[in-house]
């Protein structure tokens, strides 16, 4: 439960530096478990260091046509994190939390492969699939901010 907020007091003052890279991201999240989830997603990262990324997010959706809602905090490794062209692979552990109306919140363990285009540009698109209490997929857009220093 306190992962998460972990994380982003960590992003937050990481970027407060203004050494960081910064993103935003939004997609849709599937994940097939005991009770299936189906949501959009928003999320927000920070790349404090070369290879390494700590992401948050948020989805809103529905489980068996009740309201929910999934939370995550990973943090990745990524392989090529300046490319300007073609598609860079990426892994990441984390944890997750899925809460719904009618139904008791569960927390598990998040294990996840991605890739997404250029991680050295301003915008491009990414694909996951991973493990959290069942199979997960997400989809999106990530946009990102760089430091004026960085070319």
């Amino acid at each position: 439960m306190f992962a998460p907020v972990l994380l982003g007091v960590l992003a937050r003052a990481l970027t407060g530096q203004g050494l960081a890279i910064t993103e935003l991201d939004a997609g849709p999240l599937a994940a097939w478990a005991r009770y299936d989830f189906y949501g959009l997603s928003a999320g927000f990262a920070s790349r404090p260091g070369d290879q390494g990324r700590i992401a948050v997010s948020g989805a809103g959706g529905a489980v068996e046509g009740q309201p929910a809602l999934r939370l995550e905090a990973t943090a990745h490794f990524l392989v090529t994190p300046g490319a300007k062209t073609g598609v860079s692979p990426y892994g990441g552990i984390g944890v997750a939390y899925m809460g719904s109306r009618g139904r008791r919140g569960a927390g598990a363990l998040v294990a996840l492969v991605g890739v997404e285009a250029t991680p050295g540009r301003r915008r491009g698109w990414f694909g996951e699939l991973g493990l959290a209490g069942g199979l997960r997929v997400r989809l999106g857009v990530r946009w990102r901010h760089f430091p004026p220093w960085r070319s």
